[in-house]
């Protein structure tokens, strides 16, 4: 008998962040809440455990992070 698995990372959308101004390429947005997670999976279907869990905030514009 054998098992087919991955380990990969996943990202999730939170829905919209705060109004902010970014560091980065300087335009003012409202910036995007996401979740970032590393998963592991049975058969490629079954999430069967998930560690490294984040969340941070997206510039819409130039895809700068500032975590939460």
């Amino acid at each position: 008998m054998f098992f087919i698995f991955s380990i990969a990372p996943k990202e999730r959308d939170l829905g919209p962040g705060a109004t902010r101004t970014c560091p980065r390429c300087h335009n003012t947005a409202q910036w995007m809440r996401r979740k970032a997670f590393q998963q592991f999976t049975l058969f490629f279907v079954l999430p069967v455990a998930r560690w490294g869990r984040r969340e941070y905030e997206q510039c819409p514009i130039c895809g700068a992070t500032l975590g939460a």
